[in-house]
């Protein structure tokens, strides 16, 4: 009765009630559980070196990631001249004397980021990039990526966003760090204006700091998105910067299906990103405990399941006279 007021539907209501051994189920309006899509963002771990990032993208997929993430920027497009003549903030993390020089340092060109592409092929893990200009957009749209990802400094770059929404077939990914409501619906509106956003745009739930302490994930804003956009979007995800992989699974739980983290070899090497990232055993635990979280989120296919069957002949209680055997 309780599934026949809550889905009006007959054929999913059949659906559910048939209950297979992975049964559908779902957080409200439709969601089904999926197996979680893993993103190991590499992003400039590399550290400017081609090979270095094929050995993070191996050890990515050995740990069981579905794509190996990198970012793409045009340096001299995206910084003012001011910005890019600077001195890096963190010296001890500068590739190069300015923070153009440094940027200029870690960036692939295309080619080499199609050899990237060829190269997950070869290992099986797909690759994919974010990417922060239109130069650059324009440039890894060539490459027939399954998506490209707009990153939270970005997700206000309507010229670029115009690019990957009307010249690029795959999906396109915005994460939300540093961004208020009205903004993240401008960028669902904008999708929308042309049909693209029930079916390409994926919205992450984020918070942008390297690390982020706990208290701010925010991780129920996954409900707030899923509640606005569950109906307007292809899909919701979470990118986290957190410590550690203990809360990863939450995100999953609430809706995310897909979850990004930063992915390095050695958190110890220099760079911004390390020390909020995960070394190969962090990120193959993360994975485990995903596939076993989706095992688990099944309903009973039966009152008392197969592998109960033994314990319950020998444990369950039978007697039903009231009688006090130890003082008899």
């Amino acid at each position: 009765l309780r599934l026949c007021q809550q889905e009006p539907n007959l054929d999913r209501l059949l659906r559910l009630i048939a209950m297979p051994k992975r049964p559908t189920a779902y957080l409200s309006n439709g969601f089904e559980y999926e197996k979680c899509k893993v993103v190991a963002e590499i992003g400039c771990n590399h550290m400017g070196d081609l090979n270095i990032a094929k050995d993070l993208m191996k050890l990515a997929k050995e740990a069981g990631a579905t794509y190996a993430k990198f970012q793409k920027r045009c340096a001299k497009e995206l910084l003012t001249p001011e910005q890019y003549n600077k001195p890096h903030p963190v010296p001890q993390n500068a590739f190069g004397p300015t923070y153009g020089a440094h940027r200029e340092f870690l960036e692939f060109n295309v080619e080499q980021h199609r050899e990237l592409w060829k190269y997950g092929k070869e290992i099986g893990i797909e690759w994919a990039t974010s990417v922060w200009d239109v130069t650059s957009a324009r440039e890894m749209i060539k490459i027939p990526c399954d998506f490209l990802k707009v990153p939270s400094a970005c997700n206000n770059h309507f010229d670029m966003l115009k690019v990957l929404r009307d010249e690029f077939k795959g999906d396109v990914h915005v994460s939300t760090g540093m961004t208020t409501k009205s903004e993240i619906e401008d960028v669902v509106k904008f999708f929308e204006e042309t049909g693209q956003a029930k079916n390409r745009l994926i919205i992450y739930n984020c918070t942008s700091g390297y690390p982020v302490p706990f208290p701010d994930v925010c991780m129920l804003e996954l409900t707030t998105l899923y509640d606005k956009y569950g109906s307007r979007i292809k899909e919701l995800a979470f990118s986290g910067h957190h410590l550690g992989i203990a809360i990863d699974i939450a995100a999953y739980t609430l809706g995310a299906k897909w979850i990004e983290r930063h992915f390095t070899k050695d958190r110890t090497w220099k760079g911004t990103d390390h020390a909020a990232s995960l070394e190969p055993a962090g990120l193959g635990k993360m994975c485990r405990d995903l596939e076993a979280t989706y095992e688990s989120l099944t309903f009973k296919k039966s009152e008392v399941l197969d592998i109960e069957n033994e314990q319950r002949d020998k444990l369950k209680y039978r007697k039903t006279e009231k009688v006090n055997a130890c003082t008899e």
